[in-house]
């Protein structure tokens, strides 16, 4: 009996292991009673071309909020290209200093906070814009405390979010898998919990289940304006074997220091060859496009305006960009005030929607 038992669960890691995330990619998209997306690619483009001949389009009666995502206290070069070029077009923008490694709702409380300082400060509602888990944090804020906050924002776009969960997050926390997973968890916790002293419970929040849990508590107001932003990731052989694409960060010292010595470690990541490695993965395991840490379908918002871009862009691109430009193609600052233009238009549409209905 207790030989059948142990066969039963032995049976049961393995499928679990192998199955994976499979059943719970594009969880959202397929549950009842969710609106519909809305593709606003088309309209993306031609607010970008403009943009990069100089037409530009957003209101300075906004203050704008960038959210960073997970490990940004360790990336320096996060938003700052695009709050300066906000700054240039005297435009009012700001990067949230939140600790990108606590959990969803801690950070949800601070942007709330954010906010609120922003708006009685300068009588002016606030546009936001997050990438990957800023993404969910600031939606996050906006779903917790509606009440305090309808008032004060002006719309929200999603870069890069996870915000049906991540299969990366979700295949490393699992409990009761097999083999190496087991392993990289620990190797997680160590990551996030000593060497960075961030929340593991930042991780946990991007797992399909935390994801399902928060959402069915917390779901974003329909009447509100939201842009869902997407990319994949490039999977030709140049871009697997590029270390084109690299992220300096600074990590905490963990042996003891010597006199003068700083309390930084320098790490330099190939970011570009490690998103595509990931997308790769994503791609053979699930059969899921990705950006390598996101799939396109778990970025999606219900009910939002989602952009889908031609352009191969992986996860890390958004932050780091400015380390190896295209000149012939648009920057993240770029596509981060075409993002924001497009919540604009979509909040005046939605306005205008509700003016007719009550005439």
């Amino acid at each position: 009996m207790v030989a059948q038992m142990s066969t039963f669960s032995l049976i049961s890691r393995a499928r679990r292991t192998v199955r994976g995330s499979a059943d719970d990619i594009g969880w959202l998209q397929r549950a009842s009673g969710m609106p519909p997306v809305e593709d606003g690619t088309k309209r993306f483009n031609e607010l970008l071309e403009s943009i990069r001949h100089g037409v530009h389009k957003l209101p300075n009666s906004m203050v704008y909020l960038l959210v960073p995502g997970l490990f940004s206290n360790h990336g320096p070069l996060y938003f700052v290209n695009t709050k300066m070029r906000f700054s240039k077009m005297g435009l009012a923008c700001h990067i949230a200093k939140i600790h990108s490694e606590a959990s969803v709702e801690k950070n949800a409380r601070e942007i709330k906070e954010y906010i609120e300082e922003i708006y009685w400060g300068s009588k002016k509602r606030v546009l936001l814009l997050g990438h990957s888990k800023g993404g969910v944090d600031a939606a996050a804020a906006l779903s917790m405390y509606w009440s305090d906050l309808k008032d004060k924002v002006a719309g929200l776009a999603l870069a890069q979010s996870p915000y049906g969960g991540s299969p990366i997050a979700s295949d490393i926390l699992r409990e009761g898998q097999l083999g190496d997973y087991v392993n990289i968890r620990k190797v997680m916790e160590m990551l996030i919990c000593k060497v960075i002293k961030g929340d593991m419970q930042a991780l946990e929040d991007l797992t399909y289940e935390k994801r399902r849990e928060f959402l069915k508590k917390y779901p974003l107001p329909r009447e509100f304006p939201v842009v869902s932003f997407h990319t994949e990731a490039g999977l030709t052989p140049a871009v697997l074997a590029t270390l084109s694409h690299v992220a300096h960060a600074e990590f905490p010292m963990v042996a003891p220091l010597t006199a003068g010595q700083s309390a930084k470690l320098p790490v330099v990541m190939p970011l570009g060859a490690a998103m595509a490695a990931c997308a790769q993965l994503l791609q053979v395991r699930y059969g899921e496009k990705s950006d390598g840490l996101v799939t396109c379908r778990d970025a999606e918002v219900p009910g939002s305006i989602v952009v889908r871009p031609n352009r191969k862009l992986d996860h890390a691109w958004m932050v780091y960009s400015s380390l190896n430009d295209d000149p012939g193609e648009a920057d993240a600052s770029q596509v981060c005030e075409a993002l924001l233009t497009l919540v604009v238009e979509a909040g005046q549409k939605k306005r205008h929607e509700i003016t007719m209905k009550d005439e």
